[in-house]
């Protein structure tokens, strides 16, 4: 080979050398604490402690509402932290339900490091905490996270919004120039497991999702044979997909 391409070689190597190394730094975006107590987010509201079987201690806040039929599990996307899931909690506990938000390893000032093990021994520890009949909530990232405790643990019911199919098939969308299959740690494989859960599924999804390809959201939906929820021209992050009327209807829906 003569020297450009030996460079050029050499070039990618590193490239890939350096993703390899850094890649949970491009999947896992937490904002860090403090956060304010439950009570002074809403009326009512606990501080809880959530022990994971790995030895860590996770902050969260429960807010339960009297005669509740079922706690929803907020399984949080790979960014912020659960002060950004207020308005979703707040119109959950509107409509009668009780709610429970945590973060992550290291996510609002948690300790530990996030990963896709880490991520389901907090799932685990979560639903410990919960007396009762149970909602999972997942949100991108955190669909796969509930979509695998439901292998673990049946809810009343499932309801994803903006999940993919795989890690990799949501990487390889935005590095199609990667080996991402190849050099991922964490393989969070959705459409392999959902397949396999047998409650009531529904999936939203916006229809320009610019993070998930809204193609790989419903491939999870028709695996589920879940509901499908579409809305018109809403991205990733938009607050119609975070807390809007479709989201909170889809989770009452629930029962």
């Amino acid at each position: 080979m003569g020297r450009p391409v030996l460079a050029a070689v050499a070039v990618v190597v590193t490239i890939v050398a350096v993703v390899f190394a850094f890649q949970r730094k491009l999947v896992y975006f937490p904002s860090p604490g403090p956060l304010p107590s439950a009570e002074e987010v809403l009326p009512g509201g606990r501080d809880v402690r959530l022990v994971t079987a790995d030895g860590l201690m996770l902050d969260g806040w429960h807010f339960e509402v009297r005669d509740a039929p079922a706690t929803v599990i907020v399984f949080p996307g790979n960014g912020g932290n659960r002060e950004g899931r207020i308005p979703l909690a707040r119109s959950l506990t509107d409509r009668g339900l009780s709610v429970l938000l945590f973060d992550y390893r290291g996510y609002g000032g948690n300790p530990g490091e996030p990963s896709e093990e880490g991520l389901t021994y907090d799932a685990r520890a979560a639903l410990d905490l919960v007396d009762g009949p149970v909602i999972y909530l997942g949100e991108s990232l955190g669909a796969a996270v509930a979509v695998e405790l439901a292998t673990y643990h049946a809810p009343l019911g499932l309801v994803l919004r903006s999940p993919f199919a795989s890690l990799a098939a949501v990487g390889s969308h935005h590095y199609p120039w990667l080996p991402v299959k190849m050099l991922l740690r964490d393989k969070y494989p959705v459409l392999d497991r959902v397949s396999a859960v047998d409650v009531p599924v529904t999936v939203i999804l916006g229809t320009a999702d610019s993070v998930v390809p809204a193609a790989q959201s419903r491939e999870v939906a028709a695996a589920a044979r879940a509901r499908l929820i579409e809305i018109e021209g809403a991205d990733h992050n938009d607050e119609v997909l975070c807390s809007g009327p479709q989201v909170i209807d889809a989770v009452l829906s629930v029962r």
